[in-house]
C-alpha cells in the first residue's frame, strides 16, 4: 500500500517463491517466535513484583578496535549463588538484550544528537515464558560526541504507561548519580503490581531535592494497559488501519515499515491490540534486529517492525500484496467501524479514552460475528465442551457476516480462543463478555419495537 503517512508505512504481503530459514544467531532465549503481549503475558489481578532486572545497555569498542557493540554496563539486582541451570538462562537473556537496546546498528558510534525514544521489546525463553524489555534511549548529559544510553526494564508485565513512568524517574535519578538509582528499584522491586484501577505509592529520597511521593496506577480496563493507540492514529488514516486488521484477522505477513523506533513499537502492539479478545500467535517482533531481517523471510504468518531504511532488504524480493484488503470484512461492519472511528478525538482526551475510542468498535466486530459461540459450544458429561462450528456459522442471518466467519473459524487466533472456551465451564467476566451482555439486551429490547412497529 503507498502513502501511508510520513512517519509509518504497513506493508500487507503475500510471500511468493522460496525463501531461507531466519537467522538464529542469539541463542535459544529468541529461537522462539515472539507472541502478542495479551496471549503470551499472564492475567494481571496484582501483587507480582514489577520488574525482573534493571539494567543499562551502552556501547563499547570491540576488540578489533574498529566498531562498537552494545554491551550492559550496569544490572540490578545481581544474582549470585544461581544453579547451574538457572545461570545458564541468565546468561541466555543477558547475551540477548543488548541487540535489542540497539536494534539498528545505526547509533553504534559517538554522536552529538540522538532523539530520545522510548520503545519495548518480547523475548521468548526456551521454556516458553516471556518478557518484555521497556527501553529509554538517549544521550547522556555532556558537550561534544557521547555515546548513546538505553535503560532496560526486563519484565513479564504488559503495562507500557506505568513502566514508561518508572523510565522517567530512573532517568532522572541517573543524571545525578548511579547510587540513588538502587533504593528507587529497590522500594519498586519489594513493592506489589497493584491490581487494575488501584495506585502503589514508592517514597524516595533525591540530594537536593527531598523525599518524593511516586505514584503508579493501574487502568480500571486492564485489557488496553499494554498499548496507546495514538501513534497509530497519527500514522495512519482510518481506512488503512481498517485494511491492516482486515489481513490481521486472516494471519497474513505483515511489515511494518518506520524510522523510529518508539514509532514501530507503539504501532505493532496497537495493531496486535485491535484483535481483542482474540491474540496473535505467530512470530511477532516490534523492532527487528539487523542481524534477525532473515525473520521477515518466514513461510508462516509474522507481524514484524523494520527501520525504514532496512525497506530495500526486506522487500527487494518476489512478494506482493494480496489486493483483497477491502474485501475482507462485511461491508456493513467495515462501515460501522468508519463511522465510530470518525467521530473524533478530543485534545483533552486520556490514553485510557483514547484507547476505548479506538478500540470499542473492532471489539463490537468480533461481538457482530463472533460473539454468540458460547451457545455452540455442547458440554458432555464430564463437563468438556464441544464446539459446533457449522452451527455456530450457520446462525448468522448475515450472509456477507457467514462468509468472513467460515474463514475466521479457521484461522489460530480463533482456535485458540475456542479452545479455551471448551475448557471453562463459564465464560470469563472480560470486557468481550460484558459487551457480548449490553448487544444481546441492546437486540431484546429492540425485538418488541419492531413488532409494534409492523
Amino acid at each position: 500500500m503507498d502513502g501511508l503517512g510520513r512517519r509509518l508505512r504497513a506493508s500487507l504481503r503475500l510471500k511468493r517463491g522460496r525463501w531461507g530459514p531466519p537467522q538464529e544467531n542469539l541463542g535459544e532465549v529468541v529461537k522462539e517466535p515472539e507472541r502478542a503481549l495479551e496471549h503470551c503475558l499472564p492475567n494481571l489481578a496484582g501483587g507480582q513484583h514489577f520488574f525482573e532486572y534493571l539494567l543499562v545497555v551502552s556501547l563499547k569498542r570491540k576488540h578489533s578496535g574498529e566498531d562498537y557493540e552494545p554491551r550492559i554496563i550496569y544490572q540490578f539486582p545481581k544474582r549470585e549463588n544461581l544453579l547451574r541451570g538457572q545461570q545458564e538462562e541468565e546468561e541466555r537473556l543477558l547475551g540477548a538484550i543488548p541487540l535489542f537496546c540497539f536494534p539498528d546498528g545505526n547509533e553504534r558510534a559517538p554522536l552529538t544528537e540522538c532523539p530520545r525514544e522510548t520503545f519495548s521489546f518480547v523475548l521468548t525463553n526456551v521454556d516458553g515464558s516471556r518478557k518484555i524489555g521497556y527501553c529509554r534511549r538517549l544521550l547522556p548529559d555532556g558537550h561534544g560526541p557521547r555515546l548513546p544510553r538505553v535503560y532496560c526494564i526486563i519484565s513479564c508485565i504488559g503495562c507500557f504507561g506505568l513502566f514508561s513512568k518508572i523510565l522517567d524517574e530512573v532517568e532522572k535519578r541517573h543524571q545525578i548519580s548511579m547510587a540513588i538509582i538502587y533504593p528507587f528499584m529497590q522500594g519498586l522491586r519489594e513493592a506489589a503490581f497493584p491490581a487494575p484501577g488501584k495506585t502503589v505509592t514508592l517514597k524516595s529520597f533525591i540530594p537536593d531535592s527531598g523525599t518524593e511521593f511516586i505514584s503508579l496506577t493501574r487502568p480500571l480496563d486492564s485489557h488496553l494497559e499494554h498499548v496507546d493507540f495514538r501513534s497509530l492514529m497519527r500514522c495512519l488514516s482510518f481506512e488503512q488501519i481498517l485494511q491492516i486488521f482486515a489481513s490481521a484477522v486472516l494471519e497474513r505477513r505483515i511489515i511494518f515499515l518506520a524510522e523510529g523506533l518508539s514509532t514501530l513499537s507503539q504501532c505493532i502492539h496497537a495493531t496486535a491490540a485491535l484483535l481483542y479478545p482474540f491474540s496473535w500467535a505467530h512470530t511477532y517482533i516490534p523492532v527487528v534486529p539487523e542481524s534477525l531481517l532473515g525473520t521477515v523471510c518466514c513461510p508462516t504468518p509474522f507481524m514484524v517492525g523494520v527501520q525504514m531504511r532496512f525497506r530495500q532488504e526486506v522487500l527487494d524480493s518476489p512478494m506482493e500484496e494480496v489486493g483483497d484488503e477491502k474485501d475482507i470484512l462485511p461491508p456493513k461492519l467495515q462501515d460501522d467501524i468508519l463511522e465510530s472511528l470518525s467521530q473524533g478525538i478530543k485534545e483533552s482526551q486520556t490514553s485510557e479514552q483514547i484507547n476505548e475510542h479506538v478500540s470499542r468498535p473492532f471489539v463490537q466486530f468480533f461481538v457482530k460475528t463472533v460473539g454468540h459461540y458460547a451457545s455452540y459450544i455442547k458440554r458432555e458429561v464430564n463437563g468438556q465442551g464441544r464446539f459446533q462450528e457449522r452451527a455456530f456459522y450457520k446462525a448468522l442471518t448475515s450472509k456477507a457476516n457467514r462468509r468472513f466467519v467460515k474463514k475466521f473459524v479457521k484461522t489460530q487466533l480463533f482456535s485458540l480462543f475456542i479452545q479455551e472456551a471448551e475448557k471453562s465451564k463459564n465464560p470469563p467476566a472480560d470486557y468481550f463478555q460484558k459487551k457480548i451482555r449490553e448487544y444481546e439486551e441492546q437486540k431484546k429490547q429492540k425485538k418488541p419495537k419492531e413488532k409494534t412497529v409492523k
